[in-house]
């Protein structure tokens, strides 16, 4: 992904958020057809495992060497698990409050999150301070969702 230019990068992102409003209503149909929340959860990831194995095989990459496994954070592996718990949040709630709801709630709460992240430079990202722009996009999200989730 490296080479490709900074012009595909962005429709690229669009259509990654794009298709990612169409993952709650199927998870939260396929909990309604398995109606155990937690194998619907694992039949969601299985899909995704499997894809990943077969690129993995067909496009091999390095193995991890032990400096780069010793020098990795304790929280790096982490991040698929925070990812699996707005999942099964999907899962389990977006028949409750509506997929406009749902997405607005988690993604302007991912954008207040990511503000924090930049500001503060966590989980080694460059800080990228709060402006007044910053806060007032921050504002008009909450603004943007309430009026989802009213209306």
């Amino acid at each position: 992904m490296q080479s490709l230019s900074a012009a595909w990068l962005y429709p690229l992102i669009l259509a990654a958020g794009a298709l990612q409003a169409w993952g709650a209503p199927m998870n939260g149909a396929l909990r309604q057809a398995l109606e155990n929340p937690w194998l619907a959860s694992l039949v969601s990831f299985l899909p995704i495992v499997a894809f990943l194995g077969v690129v993995m095989f067909c496009q091999p990459r390095p193995l991890p060497t032990a400096e780069g496994l010793a020098g990795m954070p304790w929280w790096a592996p982490l991040g698929g698990l925070v990812g699996a718990f707005a999942v099964v949040a999907g899962l389990l709630f977006v028949d409750k409050v509506g997929a406009g709801a749902f997405a607005g709630l988690t993604i302007t709460a991912n954008i207040l999150m990511s503000l924090a992240v930049d500001h503060f430079g966590l989980f080694g990202m460059q800080e990228h301070h709060l402006s007044l722009w910053r806060v007032l996009g921050g504002a008009l999200m909450v603004a943007g969702v309430a009026l989802v989730a009213i209306f």
